[in-house]
């Protein structure tokens, strides 16, 4: 009997603006989306502005069952907006509006006791381009249980000083390579390989859990050290937004739920391969896909409703 895991993610809830169209997102908001459709009870702390756009984002999450009693409305910010662009490969490149609502989420009674009653914790660095939402988060981050860093670079909106506070602060940090790399350049690291870089950062922050995204490779986890590795699922890609999302929420599922690692980093790039051919950042997933990727690992999937 799988456990109901409670989490909550905090962090930017927004729009992201296509060419022609728009769809929700924010890397939180996304990894909340693809948790509840694990089967996790989640809750999300951020801000919306006074606006339509607000108003559509809190609908979606509560139609979802995603608790949203710790998002604010402030009627001096906007609702976040991101203005998308894709290249010929489907990659993305993002101008965030600022300033928007969720960079001004205040700590209150509220947030902290549902950071408290949650078994783990999700956040980024995007949430500390600003003083406010940055504040917030340290003091939520200091009465979680477990804590994960969605690393989650975005220039210009990050500080060295900021991401160290927030890889400090970590139980379980994941990065894509390319974040790896200028995190273990600014830390002056001397090793080579990917694998010894990743175990740096276990060290250096006393981190037991690290994985590294490698986009259409894979990825590597290292967990209670020992590695394990996928070599990543050929797909279309339509965009890769949000595939990273829905990857993270995956492994957290899993690795918490005590699963085997190597299955559980197996279905998570699964997870995110099926979300990188279609578009946007939550699309809804069929178990007969799950199925599809996972070869011989099909038969033990069947215990997980459609995503």
């Amino acid at each position: 009997m799988k456990k109901e895991l409670k989490a909550v993610c905090f962090g930017e809830i927004l729009f992201d603006v296509f060419l022609e169209h728009k769809k929700i997102g924010g890397a939180p908001l996304n990894v909340a989306t693809r948790l509840k459709a694990l089967g996790g009870e989640v809750a999300m702390i951020s801000a919306v502005g006074d606006d339509s756009n607000g108003k559509k984002l809190t609908t979606y999450l509560n139609d979802l069952g995603i608790n949203t009693t710790g998002i604010e409305v402030k009627s001096n910010y906007p609702t976040g907006i991101v203005n998308v662009i894709l290249n010929e490969k489907g990659n993305a490149s993002y101008d965030i509006q600022y300033p928007s609502a969720w960079d001004k989420i205040e700590i209150s009674s509220l947030n902290k006791t549902i950071v408290e009653q949650a078994d783990f914790m999700v956040y980024g660095s995007l949430s500390c381009r600003d003083a406010i939402s940055k504040n917030t988060l340290l003091e939520l981050l200091a009465v979680a249980k477990y804590k994960i860093f969605d690393v989650n670079l975005r220039v210009p909106h990050y500080t060295k000083k900021n991401v160290l506070d927030l890889l400090y602060a970590a139980d379980f940090i994941k990065f894509n390579d390319e974040e790896l790399n200028e995190i273990c350049e600014d830390l002056h690291s001397n090793r080579k390989s990917l694998e010894q870089n990743i175990q740096f950062i276990a060290e250096f922050t006393n981190t037991p859990t690290v994985c590294v995204t490698l986009g259409s490779h894979g990825a590597v986890l290292f967990h209670n050290n020992k590695f394990y590795h996928n070599c990543g699922y050929k797909v279309n890609v339509a965009d890769t937004v949000g595939s990273g999302d829905s990857f993270l929420a995956s492994l957290i599922i899993m690795l918490l739920n005590g699963e085997d690692p190597q299955y559980a980093i197996n279905f998570a790039s699964a997870i995110g391969a099926i979300v990188a051919q279609n578009e946007g950042a939550n699309p809804i997933i069929s178990q007969s896909e799950i199925d599809a990727f996972l070869g011989d690992f099909s038969k033990k999937t069947s215990q997980y409703e459609t995503l």
